[in-house]
């Protein structure tokens, strides 16, 4: 059996995460390393659990988190497809069961949202928590004066949560955005359509998607 133990110390894994981010650093991209893969991990992993889908599955969206992004090291375009085949090779070579490998392939595979759809549960979690990691600690630039409109908008992001609500019926994103550094209609035309995904993967999951900006409810 595939644990997070054996994700997390293979080597092999490891490099392709770092060299994926390196080259997102050179195209300008976002953090994309182990913080962020790390972050999507626990928190579709722990979505699962909290909705009682049991412990093996939530260990599946775990694995598929933390593996979600490694497509990156060959190309942003198409990354998801990338990293999907990629994962296939790595967990083929580590014995996975055929049934789990299709499940955590399937939703790497589904998570970009050029072309995401939740197809399964585990795909769905992967987008929730991939979707909903927005912060400022993600800009790299440190020039302010280069920002281009992503590091604008995750910049000004002083505090985001994403939690399941205390009656387990809706997925909460709530974020507070310095208006000064961007307005919230700079927010909306950067992650509008992942917060439409979002949707789409809390209601495969049963729940509903609410987004509330600086203490308003907008979705």
């Amino acid at each position: 059996m595939i644990t997070e133990d054996i994700i997390k110390n293979n080597e092999q894994i490891r490099t392709y995460i770092t060299k994926a981010d390196e080259a997102l650093v050179a195209l300008g991209y976002t953090e994309h390393s182990f913080a962020h893969v790390t972050k999507v991990a626990r928190f579709a992993k722990e979505l699962l659990l909290e909705l009682g889908y049991g412990s093996r599955k939530a260990e599946l969206a775990w694995i598929a988190g933390y593996l979600h992004d490694i497509g990156n090291v060959i190309n942003r375009i198409d990354h998801a497809q990338s990293g999907a085949v990629m994962a296939f090779r790595i967990l083929d070579n580590l014995g996975a069961d055929a049934d789990e490998l299709s499940t955590i392939i399937s939703a790497i595979g589904n998570h970009d949202e050029s072309t995401a759809y939740p197809v399964n549960e585990v795909a769905a979690a992967l987008i929730l928590a991939d979707k909903t990691d927005v912060r400022r600690s993600r800009v790299r630039n440190g020039d302010f004066s280069t920002f281009d409109i992503h590091d604008r908008v995750n910049y000004a992001v002083v505090e985001s949560s994403a939690k399941l609500t205390d009656d387990k019926k809706a997925i909460l994103l709530c974020v507070t955005i310095d208006t000064e550094i961007s307005p919230v209609m700079d927010y909306f035309e950067i992650f509008l359509d992942r917060m439409l995904l979002c949707r789409k993967a809390a209601e495969k999951l049963g729940l509903k998607f609410q987004l509330e900006i600086n203490g308003q409810s907008i979705l």
